[in-house]
């Protein structure tokens, strides 16, 4: 399937560069797969779309400070992403890798000493750094927000860029449809009768990677860290019995529970998920779904598509900027029913 099938037209204007003050005063496109239906709504009033006994599931990863800023021995600066550390370890991602030859020295924003020990392929390096203990401390010390590129402005906090239940640390972007939850929001989904629970997906390259492909039908995403806790598969399952609806709140939350075999699993999953979720896919957990607006041509889009349909999708693209909504990470969101 040709990518640019997943391709459309979005003025730069409306690109979202900072988060509203009140998180759920964001605007819901909502969609109805079954009759392409679009209702204009805001995210205080998703308890009015959903249904008592319907379970919410939402991504409990926590954004770390990912981002790198990188001196060479010559002087000259380059930015990268922490991807994962191992030991006195660490691997990075870095645009302008080449600079990064095998044992060149570098230095961190606190002037750590680091050797390129590894050169890896797609821009990625195994960095020895000194004395390096634990790797959240570090990235705490010489790290900072990993905002996305389109996000011009610099002066956002990490708790701008985190959910507000963002518990555990490993994700190197936020899982950005929860961002529209507020613990009012959480009150009033609770009185409605709405069980809500997490699982864990350590958001990774895989996830905002831009496809490089022509066919997407050659595309590997890669893997991501994932855990689902027992007592989630029983209530997912229990939710299924009474015939009511799972609602992922996001593109993550999908990737880690189309992953399950819900049939089989009874007990904790941990592990990695490489699943790629395009046209034509049978979803066989999630029967809802709440995402904010994606860039062109990324997996994420094709994902929506998957679920929705590609043509209601790019519809609802559509209607969206032509009612000018927000877009991407810091803007407004869709619910997929």
């Amino acid at each position: 399937m040709d990518i640019e099938l997943f391709n459309y037209d979005l003025p730069r204007e409306l690109i979202a560069q900072k988060p509203l003050k009140d998180r759920d005063k964001a605007r819901m496109l909502v969609l109805k797969r079954t009759n392409n239906e679009i209702f204009h709504s805001y995210f205080y009033n998703l308890p009015e779309f959903l249904d008592r006994g319907d379970l919410l599931i939402l991504n409990n990863s926590k954004v770390i400070k990912a981002k790198l800023e990188i001196t060479l021995d010559t002087g000259g600066k380059l930015d990268a992403i922490f991807l994962r550390g191992d030991g006195n370890k660490i691997e990075i991602l870095c645009e302008k890798s080449k600079k990064l030859r095998l044992g060149r020295k570098i230095f961190f924003k606190d002037k750590t000493e680091g050797v390129v020990k590894e050169v890896l392929d797609g821009g990625r390096r195994i960095i020895e750094v000194k004395d390096l203990k634990d790797h959240l401390t570090f990235l705490n010390r010489v790290g900072e927000v990993p905002l996305p590129p389109y996000i011009k402005v610099r002066d956002v906090d990490l708790d701008d860029y985190q959910t507000i239940y963002a518990e555990v640390e490993g994700s190197i972007a936020a899982p950005t449809a929860g961002f529209h939850f507020t613990e009012n929001l959480f009150d009033n989904l609770r009185n409605k009768g709405i069980s809500i629970e997490y699982i864990t997906l350590h958001v990774g390259t895989p996830t905002f990677r831009p496809l490089k492909v022509n066919d997407i039908d050659n595309y590997q995403i890669g893997e991501e860290y994932y855990e689902i806790d027992e007592e989630v598969i029983k209530k997912i399952k229990e939710t299924k019995e009474r015939e009511k609806r799972v609602v992922a709140v996001g593109t993550t939350v999908v990737r880690a529970l189309e992953s399950l075999k819900i049939g089989d699993e009874t007990k904790s999953v941990k592990g990695k998920t490489n699943i790629f979720i395009k046209p034509p896919f049978n979803f066989k957990v999630v029967d809802a779904m709440i995402t904010n607006f994606h860039l062109p041509k990324t997996s994420l889009l094709i994902l929506v598509s998957a679920f929705a349909g590609r043509e209601k999708i790019l519809n609802a693209y559509k209607v969206a900027v032509e009612n000018k909504y927000r877009f991407y990470s810091f803007g407004d969101g869709m619910l997929i029913l």
